[in-house]
This record gives structure tokens, sequence and C-alpha cells, in this order.
């Protein structure tokens, strides 16, 4: 299988690039960071995969089409759209820089590559695309409003395309984890519940991939929490968002 991976570098991309080194997947793996990139290949090559680095900041779009066009040429069997960032949590209004910023690499960044990959995938009626999102996806918190919109965005398009491609055998997935451990939850500076390692982040992601869920939010409980708060009267949720989130920023 051929499999490309963004965000491959570091954190849940390097984890992904690791599980599925075989000597039955070739892999391509994108990043920015050279150094780091070219230390997850090689450890990749030892277990017997096939491995294609390509260097390369997920914000400059003319890049990732130049990189979509190539890869697709190539043939794709499943793409991870796992690159994302985070400005951590504040209580302030976030600056215009980081907004941009984030909306660029959670979301803007994922049309421009799969725009030349899609047509390929359509004319071949097979292929997985999956996308890493959040739970913050699911209720916006007002400490992280940048980061949670970018990852509603982000499943509002991968719903789109669930529907659009389906009839062309691909399935398309969206991923929502709650807190793993990795060099974006890192820098957290609060209790995060219900936090996993990453080995059991990572085995619940393939997990999900290898069952083709096309939604899947994980852990249950955290999931299910998020889901009961978003039905409750407008009052009561303005007082639980209140009591649990806005310590975050102080």
């Amino acid at each position: 299988m051929r499999i490309v991976i963004t965000g491959a570098s570091s954190g849940l991309g390097e984890a992904l690039a690791l599980y599925y080194a075989s000597n039955e997947n070739q892999l391509v793996l994108i990043a920015r960071r050279e150094e780091r990139l070219a230390d997850v290949a090689a450890r990749c090559r030892k277990k017997g995969a096939e491995v294609e680095t390509i260097l390369a900041d997920v914000n400059d779009f003319g890049r990732m089409q130049e990189i979509g066009r190539g890869v697709s040429e190539k043939g794709v069997d499943r793409i991870i759209l796992n690159a994302g960032v985070s400005v951590g949590h504040s209580g302030g209004v976030t600056p215009f820089e980081d907004f941009e910023r984030l909306f660029k690499t959670n979301f803007l960044s994922v049309h421009a590559l799969l725009e030349p990959i899609i047509p390929k995938l359509m004319e071949k009626k097979s292929g997985e695309i999956v996308f890493i999102s959040s739970l913050a996806s699911l209720l916006t918190m007002p400490t992280s409003i940048a980061y949670s919109s970018s990852k509603r965005a982000l499943n509002a398009y991968a719903e789109g395309l669930h529907y659009q491609l389906k009839a062309y055998g691909i399935s398309v997935m969206t991923i929502m984890p709650g807190f793993i451990d990795s060099e974006m939850t890192q820098k957290n500076r609060f209790k995060m519940p219900f936090f996993m390692t990453t080995e059991v982040g990572i085995r619940r992601i393939t997990d999900a991939i290898k069952r083709k869920k096309i939604r899947y939010a994980f852990p249950f409980r955290f999931a299910l929490m998020i889901r009961i708060v978003s039905t409750l009267p407008q009052s009561l949720r303005d007082k639980i968002v209140h009591f649990t989130n806005f310590k975050k920023g102080d």
C-alpha cells in the first residue's frame, strides 16, 4: 500500500509513519523539518518500508499543489492529513496572524494538496482519505476559538467529500481524538481529561482507519460528555463552559 502522511516528522505523524512502516507499504512522508524527517524515514526503512520524503511547509499552497500532482501520478492508496498546529489556550483575543496560520495549516493546506489527488482517486475508483481532526471541533471553548474553528471547518470539508466520493468507492474518514501525548499537547499547562499515551492514541486511530470509520471521536466517555453538553439549554452550557475552560487562559 502506498501511504502519504503529512506532518510526519513528529507527534502523531511520526508515530503513524512508524506504525505503517513495513515491507508491505510504501510511505511518502511530508514535513518541513529536514533533520527530524530524515530520522523518521531512516527508522521506517529499518522496519522494511520503502520511504520517500518530501520537504515542504504545508502553508506554501503552490508547493502543496505541486506535491499533490507528483504523488498522484505515482498513485496513492491512503493519504493521512495529519499536519496541524495550535497556538495554545488563551483568554485574550487571538492575533490575526495566529488565526490565519491555524486556518492555513489546519484547513486550507488540505485542499491545496488534495485538489490534484482527488480526480486521480476518482479515476481509479478506490482510495482512502483520512483527516486527523480533534474533539475540540465538536464544542468551541472560549480559550481555543481559532483551533476549534479550523478543525470544525475541516470536519465540514471531510463530510462533503464523503458524500461526493462515496459513489467512486473512496473512503473518507474523520478521526477526532481527545488529548494524546504529543508535541502539541506537551505545551498545555492544564490538566487534560482522559489523557492518552501516544501508543494508545495511535492504536485507536489505526483501528478506526482499518475499520473505515466515517466519523470516529474518542475517547468515548469524553466524546459523550461533549455531545451531552452540546444538547443542554444554552444557559446551562454557559455555566459549564465558563467553569471548565476560562481558567486555562490564566
